[in-house]
C-alpha cells in the first residue's frame, strides 16, 4: 500500500521548498531528489542551489537525477523522499524529447513526453515511500509567447494534475502562506 504522497503547488519564490523541508524536518534520513541538474557558469544558479543544501539537515542525502520513477520504486530505501521539483524533471523530459520543437512534438514527442508523465504519475500512486514533491504552479501566470512556452505550461499542468489525484495531500503556498487544497491539515 502507498504511503501519503503530498505535492507542494507554488510560483517562483513563494516558499514551496522551504514548506516541504519543513514537513520532513522531524525525519534524521530523508532522500532530497534534485533534478535541477548543474549550470556550468550560471553564478545565480549556483547560488540557489547553494541556499538549498545550506537549508537543508547535514543527516540529509542528496541525489541528483531525473529518474524519479526508479527512485519511487525503491523499497530498499525506507527514507522519505522530497523531490525538487517536478517542473525541472519536466524541463528534461521535455528535452530528451527533443519536445521544445514544434515538429519533433507533432512527430512523437508529444506521445513520448505524455508516457514518461503517465508514467510518473503511476510510480508517484503506487510507490510504498513518504514523497513530497515541489512543482511550480504555472497556469496563473503570463500565457507564454511562444509554442513551446504554452507547451510546457500545458503539460506541467497536467502532470500536477495526475500527481495531485494520486496524492492524499495538496497545498499551495503563495507568498510563504499555505492553502490546503487537498488532505488534512498543514
Amino acid at each position: 500500500m502507498a504511503l501519503p504522497g503530498t505535492l507542494i503547488l507554488g510560483g517562483a519564490r513563494s516558499g514551496k521548498s522551504t514548506r516541504a523541508e519543513q514537513l520532513l524536518a522531524p525525519c534524521a534520513d530523508v532522500l532530497y531528489v534534485a533534478t535541477g541538474g548543474t549550470r556550468d557558469g550560471d553564478a545565480e544558479w549556483a547560488d540557489r542551489v547553494r541556499l538549498h543544501r545550506e537549508r537543508r539537515p547535514a543527516s540529509w542525502r542528496t541525489a541528483e537525477t531525473c529518474d524519479l520513477e526508479a527512485v519511487l520504486a525503491d523499497r530498499s530505501d525506507g527514507a522519505p523522499v522530497l523531490v525538487d521539483c517536478l517542473a525541472l524533471w519536466l524541463t528534461s523530459v521535455m528535452d530528451d524529447c527533443d519536445a521544445w520543437d514544434d515538429a519533433h512534438w507533432l512527430d512523437g514527442g508529444e506521445r513520448a513526453v505524455q508516457a514518461r508523465c503517465d508514467g510518473l504519475a503511476a510510480a508517484w500512486a503506487a510507490s510504498g515511500r513518504r514523497v513530497v514533491a515541489v512543482s511550480n504552479e504555472v497556469g496563473m501566470g503570463v500565457v507564454p509567447a511562444t509554442a513551446s512556452g504554452r507547451r510546457f505550461r500545458d503539460t506541467l499542468g497536467r502532470l500536477n494534475m495526475a500527481v495531485a489525484d494520486a496524492s492524499e495531500q495538496v497545498l499551495l503556498v503563495v507568498a510563504g502562506q499555505v492553502l490546503t487544497i487537498k488532505g488534512g491539515a498543514v
